[in-house]
């Protein structure tokens, strides 16, 4: 556990895979910085990790920003703390000698401030995968997202996040120029096997060769 640079968080360098790229692990309501680490390391072995824990508690619950209820979000709050992230990114860039993409994998709070990070700084991810997101908020103007890639997995009963809910971000994220891989888990909110396998394909895939520079 690191203290500095305004997060909590955990930081664990590149083993050397290629192409060399740096996971984002952006946990849950009530996760912390060492939640998805199992899940970063399955997902792309030998990749950089960074993973931060969430500065808002609910009712002592780490999350990433506030809300009010369910499904309704104190945007200001939400903008100022995916500014405060993009920040963080920049200092661990400097700070651990990042170079390579920086690719976000969301789960559920962690997916939604993933997606206000894209929509307020285009430049900082190179990619997202994004389980079980709602839209932030939708932009007074379109960022460009030409070069970035994003993978939305839904669930299909989820009683948290409407399918609806992910095929208006998907949109909204299609206008701003992002490539979106759309895909549905057969169940709820909880993540699955089946999340995972798509997710590793999706990872491998990706030509992830242009490094972002904020």
């Amino acid at each position: 556990m690191n203290t500095n640079l305004g997060f909590i968080h955990r930081f664990v360098s590149s083993g050397g895979a290629l192409p060399q790229i740096t996971l984002l692990l952006l946990h849950g309501t009530g996760g912390n910085e060492e939640d998805l680490l199992p899940l970063g390391q399955t997902l792309f072995p030998g990749a950089g990790i960074l993973s931060p824990r969430g500065k808002v508690l609910e009712n002592g619950m780490p999350r990433f920003f506030r809300r009010f209820a369910e499904g309704v979000f104190d945007v200001a709050d939400l903008k100022f703390r995916a500014n405060e992230l993009a920040q963080f990114i920049q200092d661990a860039r400097r700070e651990y000698a990042i170079t390579g993409e920086l690719v976000a994998v969301g789960y559920s709070n962690g997916a939604n401030i993933a997606a206000a990070l894209m929509l307020l700084h285009p430049k900082v991810l190179a990619g997202a995968a994004l389980f079980r997101a709602m839209v932030p908020f939708v932009p007074r103007s379109w960022p460009d997202l030409a070069d970035v890639k994003v993978l939305l997995a839904g669930g299909q009963g989820d009683p948290i996040v409407p399918q609806a809910e992910t095929i208006r971000l998907s949109d909204i994220l299609q206008t701003a120029g992002a490539s979106v891989h759309v895909h549905w888990h057969q169940g709820g909110h909880e993540l699955g096997d089946d999340d995972i396998a798509v997710t590793q394909k999706w990872l491998a895939s990706v030509d992830w060769v242009s490094p972002k520079v904020l």
